[in-house]
């Protein structure tokens, strides 16, 4: 249990049954009346963003998240396989856990998993992955100034807008948060 006194960003919740992320906070004062604090807090496993006024000095109930770095090994049916790098204990962690960060993990690669009670709530991947590209068009003679994209398939299957003057065999640097291109590795 902590105050709201002790509120602060990236802090977990524990409110009505979920596990919620405290995005930003602020304590008010009004001239008439008692204080409160306004917050912005995300759903951990759904992502929804809410907005909830607490009153100066309640208790809320903490939940205690264990954020370690793990190693992509396989995928194992729906299941992701990670490797704690201290433990060497492996992990599977659903599709839905990871999301469509999914279309950017290779094996090996590194992650950062955010655990509450034994179970995976999020998988963050790092900002931006270099990738090889498997397969695109090639581009037209004379469209290599302009500004055109095509698509682009990358190793992890993915598909990428890519440049016209981007080839198959290059690897390129992909942003894992959206899937845009971020240019030549």
């Amino acid at each position: 249990m902590a105050s709201t006194n002790d509120l602060k960003n990236g802090l977990v919740l524990n409110l009505d049954g979920g596990l919620w992320t405290v995005v930003k906070f602020q304590h008010v004062k009004p001239g008439k009346g008692g204080a409160f604090v306004r917050t912005t807090l995300k759903h951990v496993l759904s992502g929804k963003v809410v907005d909830k006024t607490f009153n100066a000095g309640v208790k809320v109930d903490t939940a205690t998240v264990d954020k370690r770095t793990y190693q992509f090994l396989y995928v194992d049916g729906d299941d992701f396989i990670f490797m704690d790098t201290d433990t060497f204990d492996q992990i599977p962690v659903s599709k839905e856990t990871i999301g469509d960060g999914a279309k950017y993990l290779l094996p090996e690669s590194e992650a950062t998993i955010g655990m509450h009670e034994g179970v995976p709530l999020y998988v963050e991947l790092p900002t931006s992955v270099v990738l090889e590209v498997t397969y695109t068009e090639p581009g037209l003679q004379g469209d290599r100034s302009s500004a055109g994209t095509k698509p682009a398939t990358v190793e992890t299957g993915a598909e990428v807008a890519v440049p016209l003057f981007v080839t198959t065999g290059e690897k390129i640097k992909v942003d894992t948060r959206d899937g845009s291109y971020l240019g030549r590795a």
